[in-house]
This record gives C-alpha cells, sequence and structure tokens, in this order.
C-alpha cells in the first residue's frame, strides 16, 4: 500500500557516496535520474477482479492505464482513494506502479503451485492470485510477524480464497518443501534505493555499506528460493533498488552458483507499440525513464524440466487434502454450519485451523510452519452456534447467497466505525450490508437495527 507523505516538499539530501555510484552508472543520464528523486513520487491502483464493480466508478484521481498491467491505472497524489469505503471492500489495491511489473513477469498461470517467498504488505501477491484465478494454489511467506499480519489482512480484504499465508524462515521451507513450486517470486528485502522518492526518509539509514549486507542476505534467500523451485520452473528475482551487488551481481552469483539456472528474455510494454526489453533476464527501471519508481527484475528457469520433471499428477500428488494437512472438521462445526448456511450456497468446509472452520484447497505439509491463514476461513462455533469469520463476507461474490442491505455511503462510513445502522422491514438474522454492489461485512438484524459485527481491529477511528 501507498505511505508516507506524497508532498513532501524538501526531502533530505541524497547520500554522497550514493550520488558519486550513480554518476559513474548512469553517465549522462544521471543529472535527470537525480532530477526525478527530487521530484513528486508516482502512484497507482490496480482493481481487484473477483470484486468487479456493477458500474464504473469515479474513484477520484484515476489516471492514465498502467501500460504492462491490464487491471492497473496510476493514481493522482492527492487521491484518498485509501480511505474509501471501497478500498476496504477489497475493490483494489494502492500499488505502485513500478512494483507491479515482477509480478506480470513471472506471470503464473491458473493451476500452477506458486510462492511468494517475501510477500508482504502484499501487492504483489494479490497480483499473482489475480492471475491463478482461483485455480492453484498461491503460498504467502513473510518472516517478520507484524509484517506477516499486514499481509495476512491484505489478503482476506482482497477475497482471496486459494491462498497459504505463513510466516516462516526460508531455510524451513526448503528443508519442508524440496521442488515443490512452478513458479517463486523472491522479492527480497534490499537497500530499498528505489524508494528514495517515495520514503524520502530512508535517504537517513542507508549508507555505502548497507547494499553489501543486504546482498549477503539476499544470497541466502535466493539459495532456499532454488532448492524450492521444481525442475522447469521459473522464478523473478525483484529488488527496489539500484545497487550492482544486489541486481545483476547476485543473478551473477546465482548463476554460477547454480549451473543449472539460465536467464529468461522478456519484455514489457511501457506506451503504444513501444516496451522494455530485458538483457540476459534482467531489467532495470528507473523513474526518469517511465512513471514508476526504482525497480529490477530478472527472470529465470530451472533446466532439465523436459527430461527431469516429475509429472503433474505427482508434482500435485505431494499436496495434501486439507484435513489432512491441518485437521478434520468437528461433526458439532460442520453441523452448526449446515444450519447457519440454511440451504444457501456458500462454499464447503474441508478443513479447521485452531477452532476455525475453512474452506481450504489441498495444501503441503504444515509440520513446524506458522500459519496464519490457510483458505477462506468460514467461521467459528461458539458454543452451539456458528459465527461467521468476517473473510468469508469478503470472499463471496454477487450474487450474493444472504439477502444484502445496500448502504449510502454516509452509512457505509459509519459501518465501517463499527456503529449499528437503523433497519427497516424487520430482517433478522446475519445478513450482509453492501457498497455499490460490494460486500463490506456481516451484520445482525434484531429490533429494527442492524448489530454491527465488522471486526473491532479494522474500525475506522
Amino acid at each position: 500500500m501507498d505511505g508516507g507523505n506524497p508532498l513532501t516538499s524538501h526531502p533530505p539530501s541524497l547520500p554522497e557516496a550514493f550520488v558519486r555510484r550513480m554518476r559513474v552508472q548512469l553517465g549522462s543520464e544521471a543529472l535527470p535520474f537525480f532530477e526525478a528523486l527530487n521530484k513528486p513520487y508516482v502512484r497507482g491502483l490496480r482493481m481487484n477482479p473477483r470484486k468487479s464493480l456493477p458500474c464504473p466508478v469515479d474513484i477520484k484521481g484515476l489516471l492514465s492505464p498502467i501500460p504492462w498491467e491490464p487491471l492497473g491505472c496510476g493514481l493522482a497524489l492527492e487521491s484518498t482513494a485509501g480511505t474509501h469505503p471501497l478500498h476496504e471492500a477489497g475493490a483494489y489495491y494502492l500499488q505502485e506502479p513500478s512494483a507491479m511489473v515482477s509480478a506480470r513477469v513471472l506471470a503464473p498461470h491458473p493451476g500452477e503451485i506458486v510462492l511468494d517467498l517475501c510477500a508482504a504488505p502484499g501487492g504483489k501477491a494479490t497480483q499473482l492470485a489475480d492471475m491463478l484465478m482461483g485455480d492453484g494454489l498461491l503460498v504467502c511467506n513473510e518472516i517478520v510477524p507484524s509484517r506477516a499480519r499486514v499481509l495476512n489482512r491484505n489478503m482476506e480484504r482482497m477475497g482471496i480464497g486459494n491462498a497459504l499465508v505463513i510466516s516462516s524462515n526460508p531455510e524451513t521451507l526448503a528443508r519442508s518443501w524440496p521442488e515443490l513450486f512452478d513458479a517463486i517470486l523472491v522479492d527480497a528485502p534490499c537497500s530499498g534505493e528505489g524508494m528514495f522518492r517515495r520514503h524520502p526518509e530512508t535517504r537517513l539509514r542507508w549508507n555505502e555499506n548497507t547494499p553489501l549486507h543486504c546482498a549477503q542476505r539476499q544470497k541466502r534467500i535466493v539459495a532456499s528460493a532454488y532448492a524450492l523451485l521444481k525442475p522447469g520452473g521459473r522464478m523473478v528475482y525483484s529488488t527496489c533498488t539500484f545497487s550492482r551487488e544486489e541486481n545483476e551481481g547476485l543473478i551473477d552469483w546465482l548463476l554460477r552458483k547454480y549451473t543449472n539456472m539460465e536467464p529468461m528474455d522478456f519484455s514489457i510494454p511501457i506506451q503504444g507499440p513501444q516496451s522494455l526489453s530485458s538483457d540476459k533476464g534482467t531489467l532495470r527501471l528507473y523513474p526518469h525513464r517511465l512513471d514508476g519508481e526504482g525497480h529490477f527484475v530478472a527472470l529465470l528457469r530451472k533446466k532439465n524440466g523436459d527430461r527431469n520433471e516429475p509429472s503433474r499428477k505427482k508434482m500435485t500428488s505431494r499436496l495434501l487434502p486439507a484435513s489432512v494437512a491441518l485437521k478434520t472438521p468437528l461433526k458439532a462445526a460442520l453441523s452448526a454450519y449446515v444450519g447457519f448456511i440454511a440451504g444457501r450456497t456458500l462454499p464447503q468446509p474441508s478443513a479447521m485451523l485452531g477452532d476455525a472452520l475453512l474452506a481450504c484447497p489441498p495444501l503441503p505439509p504444515l509440520r513446524g510452519i506458522s500459519i496464519l491463514r490457510a483458505g477462506l476461513c468460514l467461521g467459528t462455533l461458539r458454543g452451539r452456534v456458528f459465527t461467521p469469520d468476517h473473510a468469508l463476507a469478503m470472499g463471496l461474490s454477487p450474487p450474493y447467497p444472504f439477502l444484502p442491505v445496500p448502504l449510502s455511503l454516509a452509512h457505509a462510513i459509519a459501518y465501517q466505525r463499527g456503529e449499528s445502522l437503523p433497519l427497516q422491514g424487520g430482517l433478522k438474522g446475519y445478513t450482509l450490508v453492501t457498497y455499490m454492489g460490494l460486500a463490506l461485512g456481516f451484520a445482525k438484524g434484531s429490533d429494527n437495527q442492524l448489530k454491527n459485527h465488522y471486526p473491532k481491529g479494522l474500525r475506522r477511528p
């Protein structure tokens, strides 16, 4: 998501060592590059194909389409799209345009098993989910627990039901799931030089040793990603920095260490018939060359896929039924859920995580893995009563199985503040409240009012 102050007028000076290096690296392009870093940063928005709005919506501040992302468009600096009720309904994700490139380059296909190894806050993960179209499995990992919780929240908000959200060390995953994944995205933690414009405060934390220290960590992460990638599989490595140590230098190291990895050339459209093409499978995105922040993207393939690749049936069999990977649903929970749905067409339970009932795709073995979310959380049994989870509301698509209660903009904002709302018509029990046709969450009709079931942790101040 976008952050920081888009209207910062006096950012800290660029570090001198960074300026010296970029002058050598860019030559005659150095001046326009430095000028670009002192201009306002670029914002973007990506629509959610799982939550198509029934009619064109005037989201204030929408700009031109983003050439390399069919669902994306630019966003004005002053836009308040991030505070609109449609944002919390999951209608779109705020994402910087250059950050939309790496997932499009990886281009997962429906049915594949895909890993986003460093997934928080979730922009690229939700974009990968768009391309899977609900078919296959997306594993999203974030080692930092606080960031993993943000990732988990964004996966829920966007209504993604075929994802596993975890918080584990990449080395642990490599030992648990060798050669499991068809496609892996490694958006590696980096020195963040590409964020010097969007987050000027990062200039103060940078020093000339930062890229080398980051590269050492990136090598460990990439080594795990290599172990996780199946023969014939694809890997995208990306950063938001400009240093050679973390970009081309890292790819050179990878190709020397793993001789069965090969670069794959690609291109991205930028304007009309024009495109940017990779150089030996790598592409640099500079803010003075296109409307976006700094990014580096590399596409690689693990060779020997044609000769040694296990069959699709054998690879898929490494996934377990959700009830085996987690635990079998309790009969009491299933019975309460049947009573709750009352003949409606809703996702079918397949597993439990703690006391939560889930609709979940097949999963890899999960022993020793810290799990935040698996599939779609349907709800929990409280006593003998089934209580639906907010994730279920976010995961439903029109036409809704519940009689929806449409809200005005003012009432939608009030609902997201946690307020009860007036109700006419004597509706009783759970219902979905909606705004512009999209579900905001559950409410419960009682005594001529809608009792609010919007999660307390998500409520507006």
